[in-house]
Order: structure tokens, then sequence, then C-alpha cells
């Protein structure tokens, strides 16, 4: 991609997903993501319902009456993207190529994040980690991201989110929040990594996909491509019996997937290419809320 259109493609991301994450998101984010736990503030006379366990006895003691100490949420957060970048995110029937969704998403999440003045960083992966953009605040950093999430390309095709959630505990010392954003076309289990990293971090996981995979289309004789391993085969979609097979395997790898992240007890939410995203994620923040 040339690079003037490469800034055009940033700006036109950057006036829609701002907008969205200014008009539509402010509080539902601030909401659903919390802080890293609570901080001391100040200290003030024990009232009636007060928690007994938050006197502070060293000031009761001096004044010779009941004080409690307040604390507030610590609001600031580290955001993590954990952005699939494999071969199988090129692709797309519908409005959209999932990989487009993903950088929307992405840049949407960036931005609700800097107006709650939350840190920004980004993961890069396929089947290793491909890049990663240590998390800093700011306008600037976001348009680097989204820059680099339209222009990047892969070394490798083949999907590992458990490489991801790895390289994230590894490098986020301290608790944050962590999106993974990817169509989940994993050949490897990974719940007991998702498991361990969700005891540390806030995980949530966001599904894009296109509606093509659910179900194959009464087409005939249709050449299909593995976009992660390269490999090509005629299928007959005119067989009843193909098309139901392949639904059946549809539906048995989202039910597996959603197993996986219920037993993870990851919050997640799976979203179409052709469907509207602003919806989804309204309705995975009012869901933490």
């Amino acid at each position: 991609m040339e690079t003037s259109d490469i800034i055009k493609k940033v700006r036109k991301i950057e006036i829609k997903t701002r907008g969205l994450s200014s008009n539509i998101f402010a509080g539902q984010y601030h909401t659903a993501f919390k802080g890293r736990g609570m901080a001391f503030s100040e200290v003030r006379e024990y009232q009636y319902g007060d928690d007994v366990r938050d006197i502070d006895w060293n000031v009761t003691a001096r004044f010779n009456k009941p004080y409690v100490k307040v604390f507030e949420e610590e609001r600031e957060l580290t955001v993590m993207l954990l952005i699939d970048v494999s071969g199988s995110l090129d692709f797309g029937t519908q409005k959209q190529m999932k990989r487009d969704m993903v950088t929307e998403i992405a840049a949407t999440l960036a931005f609700s994040a800097i107006q709650n003045n939350d840190k920004i960083g980004v993961i890069f992966f396929s089947d290793k980690v491909e890049k990663y953009i240590p998390p800093k605040k700011g306008r600037k950093h976001i348009l680097y991201i989204i820059r680099e999430m339209l222009d990047f390309h892969a070394e490798n095709l083949h999907t590992d989110v458990q490489e991801a959630i790895e390289f994230l505990t590894s490098v986020s010392k301290r608790r944050c929040t962590a999106f993974i954003l990817s169509d989940f076309y994993v050949r490897k289990d990974f719940m007991q990594t998702l498991t361990i990293a969700n005891r540390k971090h806030d995980v949530v996981a966001i599904q894009v996909y296109d509606k093509r995979a659910c179900e194959l289309p009464d087409v005939g004789l249709m050449k299909v491509v593995d976009a992660e391993t390269g490999f090509e085969q005629y299928i007959d979609t005119s067989s009843r019996r193909l098309r139901d097979s392949y639904k059946q395997y549809w539906n048995n790898r989202q039910k597996q997937l959603k197993e996986t992240f219920t037993r993870s007890n990851v919050d997640n939410v799976s979203i179409a290419t052709d469907e509207d995203y602003v919806k989804s994620l309204l309705g995975l923040f009012k869901q933490r809320g």
C-alpha cells in the first residue's frame, strides 16, 4: 500500500472510530473496565454502616474517636490488544474483510482507552509473536498503531493464540486489560494458558468471523483454499450431505470455543463481518457493567 493511501485510510478510520468512542462508548468503557484496584485516598470520621475493617487504628487512637480509611478506584489502566495477523484474516464475502473489521474494532477500543487516560500496547501474532508495541498514551501513539495494522505483513500465516497469551504474561508484569482479536482458527488447545493469563489479567476475547464460514452455498463445484496452509481442493457444494457436514463442523467448533472461554472465565463476543460491531461491543460492555 502506498504511503499516501495508508495516511488517507488511517485518517478515515480515526474519524469513524474516534467519533464512536467519544459519543457511544464514553461511559460504557469506563464502567466495563475497572482500574487495577483500590488506592488509599483519605481518612474521615466513622459513619454508621462503614466497614469496621477500614478503621484506621492509629488515627482513631490519636483523636480518641473512630476514623476510617477511604479508598478510591485506581482508574488508569494498561490495555493490551492481541491482534491476529495470520493468513485466515484475509477473507471476507460480506461487507468487508475480517482484517478490516479487526482494525476498526481495535482502533475504537484504543480511542476509548485514551479518553480514559489509559495506556495502549499491541501484540501482533500469527503462530509466533510478529511484533510488540509497548504501551504508551496519546493520539500519536494510536495513529502509529492503526498505521501498523493497515500495513503489517506477517512472516507466518498460521495461528497460535497460546504463543500470544504466553508473551502477554511475560511482558505485562502488572495487571492489565487484554483484548484478543482473532477468528480463532486454531489447531492447538489454549484453554490452560488462557485460564492462567485471566487470573493475572482481565482478558476479553473478540471473535471476528465471516458468515460464509458457517455454511456453504449451493453453487456446484467450488475451489476452496486454506489461507494458512495454501492447500487447494475442489468440493461439490450441490451435495446436501457435504453442506450439512460442514455446518455441523462449524457448530462443533464454535461450541468448543465457547466452552474454552466459559471454563477460562473469559468474557467474549462473536461478530460477523456483515454485523454492526458497535452493537456487539456495547452488549459486551453492558454485560460487564
